[in-house]
């Protein structure tokens, strides 16, 4: 039975190991905002085969994504999901060109860059993009997500900035990174890559995604403004310093 959900190129530990972690990364991405899709890419980095690694992660995230994105649907802002969607369509197609073909030690480290930038200095509320300023931001996104994997923080510090009351901007985030995780896999598919070896683990890494979204919902409702705000902050320097770490250190050795 465990044998079905391991691909090749997969130890069955390693599979049953994102598994559980699937459960763990969803709840800190819901709970905190920001992180769980990250971590689990890191994670994937060690235990899945390289050219698997971004289209599978894409898909596992767009289960966990849809599920945070349904539990807090009614505080998505429709309009500006679908000014990113147009962004996204591009962008993707775009990044799909480019894999391969730019340096990713130096994206890594220049986005890492940005995110400590727009994250600790004091910026207006970035309401007045306006729809399109989402559509540019869901090509940008789109594009680089193609390339490196995981650009959830980057959409998470627009959002941050734009929503200021925390179920909206996690609704929204979540609706945002649903559609950027479809186009992305959409792109993938028609580039060829073959997901059927991979949808049994995919599959389980979403049920678990779920238990961990839903169980990290009931810790965001909970949780003081302040403290979800402050926490998120840490946890995007982190990441962003982590970025910086490894695109430095990619550009050291090249």
């Amino acid at each position: 039975m465990i044998a079905v959900l391991v691909p090749p190129g997969v130890e069955t530990w390693a599979a049953l190991l994102l598994i559980v972690v699937s459960f763990f990364t969803s709840a800190l991405t819901v709970s905190v905002g920001i992180g769980g899709g990250v971590a689990l890419l890191a994670l994937m980095g060690y235990l899945v085969p390289v050219a698997a690694i971004i289209p599978v992660h894409g898909v596992v995230q767009l289960g966990s994504n849809v599920g945070r994105a349904a539990i807090l649907r009614n505080h998505v802002a429709w309009a500006c999901l679908a000014a990113f969607l147009i962004g996204a369509i591009p962008g993707a197609w775009g990044g799909g060109i480019a894999v391969g073909a730019l340096p990713e030690p130096v994206l890594k480290a220049a986005l890492g860059g940005f995110i400590l930038l727009i994250t600790w200095m004091r910026f207006p509320r970035l309401a007045a993009i306006g729809l399109a300023g989402f559509a540019l931001t869901g090509a940008i996104t789109t594009f680089l997500t193609m390339i490196f994997g995981a650009t959830g923080p980057f959409n998470a510090v627009v959002l941050s900035k734009t929503f200021p009351e925390r179920l909206r901007f996690q609704a929204t985030t979540a609706a945002v990174m649903s559609l950027q995780h479809l186009v992305k896999t959409l792109a993938f598919a028609l580039a060829g890559f073959a997901f059927a070896p991979w949808l049994p683990l995919i599959a389980a890494m979403v049920v678990t995604g779920l238990a961990g979204t839903w169980a990290g919902a009931r810790i965001l409702r909970r949780m003081p403004e302040n403290r979800f705000r402050l926490i998120f902050k840490i946890c995007l320097t982190v990441l962003a310093l982590d970025l910086v770490r490894r695109g430095v250190a990619g550009m050291a050795h090249a």
